[in-house]
């Protein structure tokens, strides 16, 4: 019930009958809207519709404990406390229990003065005004919290159903991006394949070099394709060490990749720090912010670039998340033509470009992006309309020594004997049939098998191992598990790891013991053979 009820405002009077007359007459002289009950069950109706305050005579009370008035008072809501008013009589001994059983008491001697009996009513009708003004309040915030839910539901639905629509236009975008690219790529592979053989049909070879290239040059781009999606989903194997910086920016390497148009200038802090990367990633990186800055400045332009130590200590402006510690920021900045904000809101996204169609294949950003989060640092982009671009690139500091010298370059590969023994698990027939065929031209003796338990089946055996060719992905057991049980088999075992794609081995520091090494698919084979030779030769013996 609510402020808004009348029968909240009066005052509800059990005593005897000449009691009852002076209160009701009081009451009505005083504007006091108040209703005399006859016993305890009438008082507990009246108060079942409401009331200010209740005056009861003591001598009114007999059997009150198994009463509905005691009853209504000891199951009060939480904001109700209804004011007893008690008209005592000095003939009757205080009853303690009674007292505490009539809950918020003020007691009245009678006789009484009326003063003091209007002064008690008054100040019981305020309080019980501000009891069902609470109720009221507190009624209506539990509607509007009710309500103010609801509300925060519905958002977070229709929160949820954008996250969807959103995710499913960023998988169609890739998808469509892949399909697109990868379709032009089968395109030329299977076309100079089928020329190849109409060729060697006719018995004219003088063509074949040429559509073998081709074949060849759009496998190397399926490869970069990949690669590059693999480094934006921070799934790439990484050989992180140290790496000076101040190496890598070096300016005629640098102005190869730009017009002559564009001014070049390199600044870098003095004591610049060396990184923790992969240096082969990082190049990659930064021929790709040079690609851009490049294309964003076709009539010429001006392109800084600059490199300083950072001890970040505290959030990146945004809420960028970054590990506080020692970074070397390596900023790019460019004055060209500048993107909108809905266009830098998307840079990262894979397949995302601004470029016209043919110019570029929206993986660039995407992969600086990636290789960014991978090795634990962090890229941010800010560009406006005319005001060019600006990207910088947080690398995380390498602490510990540097190698002062770097380790000279690998001389011929050895080459293979007749005693070299060579284990390739595989689970892809053409891939296993390919190594396979490959290593054995070279003269290795191979034996193939498609899972790791058929693996486990020959180490177990006598049958005398040279070298372990796996790919990391197998079906079951993965090839890195595959590899510590041959290892307890046959201690000091060499291991090769071939892989496409491995979510565990995107460090390959942390994930390649001694002993063992790994080349990422789609490979030349000539590189397979000069791996496994160089494992296999006299320097290279545990």
């Amino acid at each position: 019930m609510n402020n808004s009820v009348p029968n909240g405002e009066r005052a509800l009077i059990l005593a005897p009958p000449t009691l009852s007359r002076l209160a009701l007459n009081l009451f009505d002289e005083a504007g006091i809207q108040a209703l005399a009950t006859r016993d305890l069950d009438e008082m507990a109706d009246a108060l079942g519709q409401g009331a200010g305050l209740a005056i009861i005579a003591d001598e009114s009370l007999g059997g009150f404990v198994q009463s509905p008035v005691h009853n209504y008072l000891r199951t009060q809501p939480a904001w109700s406390d209804l004011p007893v008013v008690l008209l005592t009589s000095p003939a009757r001994a205080p009853d303690a229990d009674l007292h505490t059983a009539l809950g918020n008491l003020f007691l009245l001697a009678c006789p009484f003065q009326p003063s003091g009996l209007l002064a008690l009513t008054h100040a019981s009708l305020r309080a019980r005004r501000r009891q069902y003004q609470a109720q009221y309040s507190a009624a209506r915030l539990q509607d509007l919290e009710q309500r103010v839910e609801e509300q925060l539901r519905h958002l977070r639905e229709d929160e949820q159903q954008l996250r969807h629509t959103q995710k499913m236009e960023a998988i169609g975008q890739l998808a469509g991006g892949v399909a697109h690219d990868f379709n032009n790529l089968l395109t030329g592979i299977g076309g100079s394949v089928e020329l190849i053989r109409r060729r060697l049909a006719q018995g004219r070879q003088e063509d074949l070099p040429k559509l073998i290239d081709m074949s060849l040059g759009a496998v190397q781009r399926a490869a970069s394709m990949t690669h590059r999606l693999l480094a934006f989903s921070s799934r790439q194997p990484l050989d992180a060490g140290p790496v000076s910086l101040a190496s890598l920016l070096d300016g005629d390497q640098l102005r190869a990749l730009l017009t002559p148009q564009i001014d070049l200038q390199v600044s870098l802090d003095a004591d610049l720090w060396h990184i923790e990367v992969d240096a082969q990633q990082l190049r990659e990186a930064i021929d790709n912010l040079l690609s851009n800055a490049r294309d964003a400045m076709p009539n010429g332009g001006e392109l800084r670039i600059h490199a300083g130590n950072r001890r970040q200590g505290k959030p990146l402006p945004g809420g960028h998340p970054l590990a506080s510690g020692d970074y070397v920021l390596l900023s790019v900045h460019d004055n060209g033509c500048g993107m909108p904000q809905s266009s830098v809101d998307r840079a990262f996204d894979p397949f995302f470009t601004t470029k016209p169609i043919g110019q570029g294949t929206g993986l660039g950003l995407s992969m600086v992006y990636g290789f960014s989060r991978q090795s634990q640092g962090h890229v941010a982009l800010y560009s406006s309309i005319g005001h060019g671009t600006q990207v910088e690139l947080y690398l995380p500091r390498h602490v510990g020594d540097v190698q002062g010298a770097p380790a000279p370059a690998p001389g011929p590969p050895p080459e293979a004997n007749g005693s070299n023994r060579v284990l390739i698990v595989e689970d892809d027939h053409t891939v296993r049939q390919l190594v396979h065929e490959t290593l054995a031209e070279q003269g290795y003796q191979c034996c193939e098998v498609a899972d790791a338990s058929l693996a486990l089946s020959v180490l177990r055996s006598d049958r005398p191992i040279d070298l372990l060719i796996s790919d990391v992905g197998l079906p079951g057991m993965n090839g890195r598990q595959l590899a510590e049980i041959a290892r307890k088999l046959r201690p000091g075992l060499k291991v090769l790891f071939i892989t496409g794609y491995a979510e565990n081995a995107t460090s390959c520091r942390g994930f390649l013991d001694p002993g063992m090494q790994m080349i990422n698919k789609p490979f030349k084979f000539t590189q397979l053979t000069r791996k496994v030779a160089q494992m296999l030769g006299p320097g290279n013996l545990p």
